[in-house]
Formats: C-alpha cells, structure tokens, sequence
C-alpha cells in the first residue's frame, strides 16, 4: 500500500503540470510529422525496408512519439534523485522505513501513467487521423503493447536507476547520463527501428536492453511479434528487468553501506 500510494502521488504530483504536458504533446506531435515525411521518402525508395511496410513503418514513428515520454527514453538519468545523492539529503531518503529502489520505481511508475495518458495518448491519435496507420483491431493486441510498454518502462527505470546510483561515487553524473541518453535514442529504435540496421549490428542493438523500451512494444502494436515472437519479445524484456533491477540492487547496497553527507 506504501509504494501504490507513492506512485498515486506521483501521478497527481506531474499531473499539476498541465502547461508543460501541453507543450510535450505539441513537441512530440511536431516532431511526429517531421520524422513520419523522413520516413515516407525512405519507404518510398525500400517498400519493404526492415521487414515493414509504410503504414507499419509510420506506426513505428507514432508509437515512439507515444512513448518518448512514458519510457523517458532520450533521458539517461534520474535527475531529481542524482540531486538529492549530490547534495547529501539521500541521507533523508535512507531513514525512511521504506525500500529506497522500490519507492523510486513506484514514483517513476505514477509519473509514466500521466504521460502516457498525457503525452502518450494525443500524438498516436493525431497520427492516426494523419497517416494511414497499422493500428491493430484486435482489444487483446492494445493489451499485449500496454503490457509490453509497462515492462518497457521498468526497464528503463533500471537503466536510469543505475546511473543515478552513479553519483555516489562521481558526485556529478550528468556526464553519464547524457551518454545513456544518447545510447539510449540510439539502440531504442527511435531514430530508426533496430532491424533497418545493418545485419550484424541489427543482431547486436536487439539482445541490448534499449530494445525493450520501444522497439519490443512497437513491435508488438504493429503485428509484428505474435504468438511464440510475441512471448519471446515480452520475455526478453522482463529478464533485463529483472536481471537490471538486481544489478541495481547490488550498486544501492554498496553505495548506501557508508553513507557521508557532505560537510561532515
């Protein structure tokens, strides 16, 4: 009841942000059209290009704009806790009867249900009264993605997880986290999808754990992960998860077994 009541939190704490919602939704949405037309000359040169087709390929640039956001996935850290770890009030954090990793991860869970509702929801819908889109018809496929997404997002928190973890030892770990942000928007799919890439690198970018967060679900939402694909995608991502989680598990308890504020 503690970490779902941390995470309702969460969700109402980003929900006040409604002008800086507004402003994403029109960000991802312009950015949407600008990457979509890139796509199309593209498709309209390799039709078949990475196994999709255009309208699939255009779904592909609308489901990454839906879950920019959700998955953070052109951001590589964990700002506010990297914040708090530098200026020594983890130390607050660390009094608290509650599991530092859990009560992170519940945070970063409510903050991706707003934006997927906010940030989310708009773009794939402007996207789809724009372009021919492959949206499945099917209730239980919409289900199968939320699924995979989720998955995506606890993934992600992983990743960041780590990096903020990070400035136990750095103190400041923006560096770090700008490189995870770029490998991040690199190896996720969303400046191309993964299997548009060169065979051998294309091999390599999807057993990475930037896979899980848009191209796994994208995948998924176009029709092209179904039956024994489609629980082979979904349990790629739960094991990084899970395998990620316990690295970070491992980092906290090194990190946080002597803990020095700074100035004493």
């Amino acid at each position: 009841m503690l970490y779902m009541a941390v995470a309702a939190g969460s969700f109402r704490r980003y929900a006040t942000y409604r002008a800086a919602t507004a402003a994403g939704i029109v960000t991802n949405t312009v950015f949407g059209f600008i990457i979509a037309y890139a796509y199309l000359a593209l498709w309209d040169q390799r039709p078949h290009l990475g196994g999709y087709g255009p309208a699939q390929a255009l779904t592909f640039v609308w489901a990454g704009q839906a879950l920019l956001a959700v998955a953070m996935i052109a951001t590589g850290g964990l700002s506010e806790l990297q914040e708090r770890i530098r200026s020594g009030d983890i130390a607050v954090d660390l009094y608290r009867p509650a599991d530092l990793q859990l009560w992170w991860l519940a945070a970063d869970l409510g903050r991706a249900g707003i934006q997927l509702f906010g940030r989310g929801v708009a773009p794939m819908a402007v996207g789809a009264l724009a372009f021919p889109l492959a949206l499945p018809g099917d209730p239980l496929t919409w289900g199968w993605f939320l699924l995979s997404a989720l998955l995506g997002v606890v993934v992600s928190f992983a990743l960041r997880y780590l990096v903020a973890l990070s400035t136990f030892w750095l103190l400041d770990s923006s560096g770090l986290a700008m490189i995870s942000g770029l490998s991040c928007m690199f190896f996720s799919g969303m400046v191309l999808p993964l299997r548009v890439f060169p065979d051998g690198l294309s091999d390599l970018a999807q057993l990475l754990p930037w896979a899980a967060l848009l191209q796994v679900p994208a995948d998924v939402l176009i029709g092209a992960r179904t039956g024994g694909a489609l629980l082979r995608g979904l349990a790629f991502q739960a094991a990084w998860a899970v395998a990620l989680l316990a690295l970070g598990r491992l980092l906290q308890s090194a990190a946080t077994r002597k803990v020095v504020v700074h100035g004493g």
